[in-house]
C-alpha cells in the first residue's frame, strides 16, 4: 500500500510529454464524438407539440332576422343554399 508520501510525491511530479499527448487525443476524440451525437439528435428528434387539426364546421342560423339559407364554414359566409326560405 502505499504511503501518503509517496501520492504526494506522485501528484507533484511533471506529467511526461506523452501522457499530455495522449490526455490531448482523448479530449478531441471526446469533443468530435460530442459533436456527432449532437447533430444526429437534432436530426432524430420529433417535434414536441403537433398542432391538432379540427374538423371544420358547418353552420347554419334559425335565428329571427338571420338570412335564410346562409351558410357559413368556421364562421365564414361561404355560399347561399338556393331556394331555401328557411332552415
Amino acid at each position: 500500500m502505499p504511503s501518503l508520501k509517496t501520492l504526494r510525491a506522485s501528484v507533484t511530479e511533471p506529467r511526461s510529454p506523452a501522457f499530455d499527448a495522449t490526455l490531448r487525443l482523448a479530449a478531441v476524440g471526446l469533443r468530435s464524438a460530442s459533436a456527432m451525437l449532437t447533430r444526429l439528435s437534432h436530426r432524430l428528434v420529433r417535434p414536441a407539440v403537433r398542432s391538432r387539426q379540427t374538423v371544420p364546421q358547418l353552420e347554419f342560423y334559425s335565428e329571427a332576422g338571420a338570412p335564410e339559407g346562409a351558410l357559413y364554414l368556421d364562421g365564414q359566409l361561404v355560399g347561399w343554399v338556393a331556394g331555401v326560405k328557411r332552415l
